[in-house]
């Protein structure tokens, strides 16, 4: 059966244990005729071009019949893993840009996937709530020796064992090149055959949902890469010339085929590959002219449409907006679960390393009254001017409950876009870094880590792409423009070993070594972390499921602060740190004396509940504790 932008849903599955998501792009297998289908409606002609050989010219051509509305479509015999792709009035033929899979890389044919060859073992999986998500961040080409799919499953033991609850794939849609961060995807449709393919990230999901994990990807439907991108070629109603973006022309969300390109291609990864979520890269980057705004519809349907299990979405969006991580009163989610928290990233990260260059000057390495506020009512910036963006930036967040902010202190970006790619864990001390790591996993925010966080990995994470001629070139010279002004550059011998995206080595010195887990020091942050995770699954779980919002409170002094949630009716939570080399000095009459008799969560030193017990908190400290009061004077909503 065929919608008018046919939501066929895993209930249509030829057996319970296949799952499939008929979209209105591309190619639909069917055994007794394969339809494939194409929206062009300036084109005057189009075949259909079937091969044997992904490396062989087309075998035949199948003239498609053009509807009123634009649609190209043919419905003829076609097998599985056989190639394909469009012949644009009798010249050029280029790939499905919905192909299921590629035959090589984004220059090739397609290839036909039949949905329904993966028998999935765990098909009766139901997902997990929101507020059990710990995200853990990984490339896939990075995160093991092989850089596959496949290869990563050996790998989910290791991380359900350390309390990491949802994996986060780096985009995956077919890019140029066989190596490269997946935001520059063309083929939306397409995992990355060098990663596997469609056969390969099904398997991994599998094994995810047999441990217990979910399987997060993130997605971009702000622009398409440079290399391979062929819709302008013979669909330019795809893109708005006349509208700008960092990446060229805007996508014209306007027209009904290409939003549903986008939206199905939501639901087709949650459907088809029982993805338990996406991550909807950079939204304040989507030139939408629409009065509805894409994220709002697309989340909208992925909640209409998928009632069988939970499914989750969150936003990367540098505005401080919140309308589409607002709840119902009833505390449920009408959108998007969770948005990425910049503002936290950042404060952690001044604390820790005294930056401020770039963005980081908007933030004090003096004070952490920015981080309290971060952690009481979500963002730093709530409607005050940056000076960075010279420009009033965000939206009151406090009525949001701390389940809708996704907190970290690195990831792909903040790790990648540095000019060397170097880690938090080499550019903060130890004692700095295992504060800041307690209080990510142990604040209700819901937390996430990059690859090898959990063991301390220090090396380094660079931006890489495997582009070739003029646009290799642009884009070397780009990142040193972009750099050119950073204090890593004053001296010009810094510069002629800054890391060429280009160069195989770049890629190589990215991957991550999971040989450090032989050492001590890797050992033991591996040890820390486990127990962090392992308390937030204990006591943290139950706490968040079904937070409120206006529930955090905070007090700060210089490079300490308390902050208190009222998790639960009459469950406050508290959380102390002091991030100075210096006691902090508690002032007579702020702690109620039933501090001694509160429950002890969390303190990263011995005795640590004594001295706060005692007005002192030693430097460098955090302490988690739950009781039935507030425990400290002088709160106030930061």
């Amino acid at each position: 059966m065929d919608t008018a932008y046919g939501e066929t849903a895993a209930a249509q599955a030829p057996a319970q244990n296949t799952f499939g998501f008929e979209t209105h792009w591309g190619a639909t297998y069917r055994p007794d005729g394969t339809r494939f289908r194409i929206w062009a409606p300036s084109a005057n002609g189009i075949e259909l071009a079937l091969a044997s050989d992904e490396a062989a010219k087309p075998d035949s051509f199948h003239p498609m019949t053009k509807s009123e509305d634009g649609w190209w479509e043919v419905v003829t015999k076609a097998e599985p893993d056989q190639f394909y792709g469009f012949r644009f009035e009798g010249d050029k033929t280029y790939p499905d840009p919905a192909a299921r899979a590629q035959g090589g890389d984004v220059h090739w044919l397609s290839r036909l996937v039949d949905p329904a060859s993966h028998r999935w073992r765990s098909a009766a999986w139901k997902g997990r709530p929101w507020h059990e998500c710990v995200f853990y961040e990984l490339h896939v080409g990075t995160f093991t020796p092989e850089g596959t799919f496949e290869a990563a499953i050996g790998k989910l033991d290791h991380l359900r064992d350390s309390g990491i609850t949802a994996i986060e794939l780096m985009p995956v849609a077919q890019f140029g090149g066989q190596r490269g961060w997946g935001y520059d995807g063309v083929l939306l449709y397409a995992p990355h055959q060098a990663y596997g393919g469609p056969e390969g990230l099904k398997k991994l999901v599998d094994a995810a949902h047999e441990r217990g994990l979910m399987v997060f990807l993130d997605v971009v439907y702000n622009h398409f890469g440079p290399d391979g991108n062929y819709l302008p070629a013979y669909v330019p109603e795809f893109f708005h010339q006349e509208i700008s973006t960092p990446w060229g022309a805007a996508i014209a969300y306007d027209e009904t085929p290409v939003r549903e390109f986008m939206i199905q291609n939501a639901l087709y990864w949650m459907q088809e590959y029982r993805i338990d979520g996406l991550r909807l890269d950079a939204i304040d980057s989507i030139k939408d002219t629409t009065d509805t705004p894409l994220v709002k519809e697309l989340a909208a349907r992925v909640r209409e449409v998928i009632t069988d299990r939970h499914v989750h979405i969150t936003t990367e969006d540098d505005r401080n907006i919140v309308w589409h991580i607002d709840r119902n009163e009833d505390g449920s989610i009408p959108l998007v679960s969770g948005e990425w928290n910049d503002d936290f990233h950042h404060c952690a990260h001044v604390i820790g390393t005294n930056d401020r260059e770039s963005y980081y000057r908007d933030y004090d390495p003096h004070s952490t009254e920015q981080m309290a506020t971060a952690l009481a009512t979500g963002f730093v910036f709530q409607g005050q001017y940056s000076d960075h963006r010279e420009r009033d930036v965000g939206t009151a967040s406090a009525s949001l409950p701390p389940t809708a902010f996704v907190n970290f202190i690195q990831n792909h970006d903040q790790i990648g876009n540095r000019a060397f790619g170097d880690r938090l864990r080499s550019l903060a001390s130890a004692r700095s870094y295992d504060c800041l790591q307690a209080i990510l996993l142990l604040s209700p925010q819901i937390p996430l880590m990059f690859q090898g966080d959990e063991f301390g990995d220090c090396n380094s994470f660079c931006f890489f792409t495997d582009f070739d001629g003029e646009l290799a070139n642009a884009v070397s010279k780009g990142r040193r423009r972009e750099f050119k002004s950073f204090a890593a550059f004053e001296d010009e011998e810094a510069q002629k070993i800054f890391p060429d995206p280009n160069d195989d080595m770049t890629f190589e010195i990215s991957r991550l070594d999971w040989s450090q887990l032989l050492q001590p020091i890797h050992k033991r942050r591996l040890q820390v972390t486990t127990k962090l995770l392992h308390i937030r699954q204990e006591v943290l779980f139950p706490l968040l499921d079904g937070v409120k919002g206006d529930c955090g409170m905070a007090l700060v002094e210089e490079r300490a602060f308390c902050v208190v949630w009222e998790l639960q009716p009459g469950r406050f939570y508290h959380l102390f740190a002091n991030l100075s080399d210096d006691p902090w000095e508690i002032e007579d009459g702020l702690l109620n004396p039933a501090v001694g008799s509160a429950q002890a969560v969390y303190a990263n030193h011995k005795d640590v509940v004594e001295h706060v017990g005692n007005g002192a908190m030693p430097s460098w400290t955090v302490l988690a504790l739950l009781s039935d009061r507030v425990l400290v004077e002088g709160l106030g909503d930061e």
